[in-house]
C-alpha cells in the first residue's frame, strides 16, 4: 500500500478486501479474475485518486459505485474532511457497500437509484466514477450534479484518448490527462467546466 495510508486505514481496506472475496461468491462484484491482484487492481487504483482531492471539507459522488471503487475507499482513507455518497442503481450491491460501511465503520451515504433519476439538491465538489460508461455519457450523467468548480475524475483504461476526442463532439471542457499509478494502460482525467455544444469543434484533443 502507498505510504500515505495509515494503519487504521489499512486494517480497515483488509477487511473491505475480506468481504469483497467472500460476497464475491454471492453476486458479481468484480470480475473474478481480478481478485488475485485485488489490492494492485481495485484498492491502489482508488486510492490514487486521493492525491486530487482538497484538504477542505468536501463532498463527493461516485456514480455507478458497483463494489465500491473509488468512491468506498476514498472514504475510508480519507475520513476527516470528506462526505462520500455512492449511487447505484442495483439493490444487492447497495447491501454490499452497506455491509462495508458498518464493518470499516465508514459513514457513506448510499443511494438506490438510477443516475438520471436522481434529484440533488446540494452539488457535489468531486465527481468520481469507474468503468462505468463512455466519457460522453458520463459528462451527461455528472453535470446536472457540478457546482461551478466541481471536479470530475474518471478512471479510464487504454481508450482513453478516443473516448476524450468523442466527448468533445457534444462538450467543451477542461481536461488534465495523468497516467494511472498502478496500470501502464490506464489513465485518469481531471475534468472541470464542461459545457454542452450543439455542434462540436474539430479542435479534438490530441494523445
Amino acid at each position: 500500500m502507498p505510504k500515505i495510508v495509515s494503519r487504521e486505514t489499512f486494517e480497515k481496506l483488509k477487511i473491505y478486501q475480506h468481504l469483497l472475496e467472500e460476497w464475491q461468491t454471492k453476486i458479481n462484484l468484480v470480475s473474478a479474475a481480478t481478485l488475485v491482484n485485488s489490492w494492485e487492481r481495485h484498492f491502489k487504483d482508488s486510492l490514487q485518486l486521493s492525491r486530487f482531492l482538497s484538504t477542505r471539507p468536501t463532498h463527493l459522488a461516485d456514480l455507478g459505485s458497483g463494489a465500491g471503487f473509488p468512491g468506498l475507499v476514498l472514504a475510508i482513507a480519507c475520513p476527516q474532511n470528506l462526505k462520500v455518497t455512492l449511487v447505484e442503481a442495483d439493490l444487492k450491491k447497495c447491501i454490499f457497500l452497506e455491509n462495508v460501511s458498518r464493518e470499516t465503520f465508514s459513514p457513506v451515504t448510499i443511494l438506490n437509484e438510477r443516475i438520471e433519476n436522481l434529484a440533488i439538491e446540494n452539488k457535489f465538489d468531486f465527481i468520481t466514477a469507474r468503468g462505468l460508461a463512455p466519457l460522453p455519457l458520463l459528462l451527461d450523467y455528472s453535470f446536472p450534479l457540478m457546482k461551478k468548480n466541481t471536479v470530475c475524475l474518471f478512471l479510464k483504461g487504454k481508450e482513453a484518448c478516443t473516448e476524450i476526442q468523442n466527448g468533445q463532439k457534444k462538450w467543451e471542457f477542461n481536461l488534465e490527462l495523468f497516467q494511472s499509478l498502478t496500470d501502464s494502460r490506464g489513465n485518469i482525467l481531471k475534468i472541470t467546466h464542461p459545457k454542452r455544444i450543439s455542434s462540436y469543434d474539430k479542435n479534438y484533443f490530441s494523445c
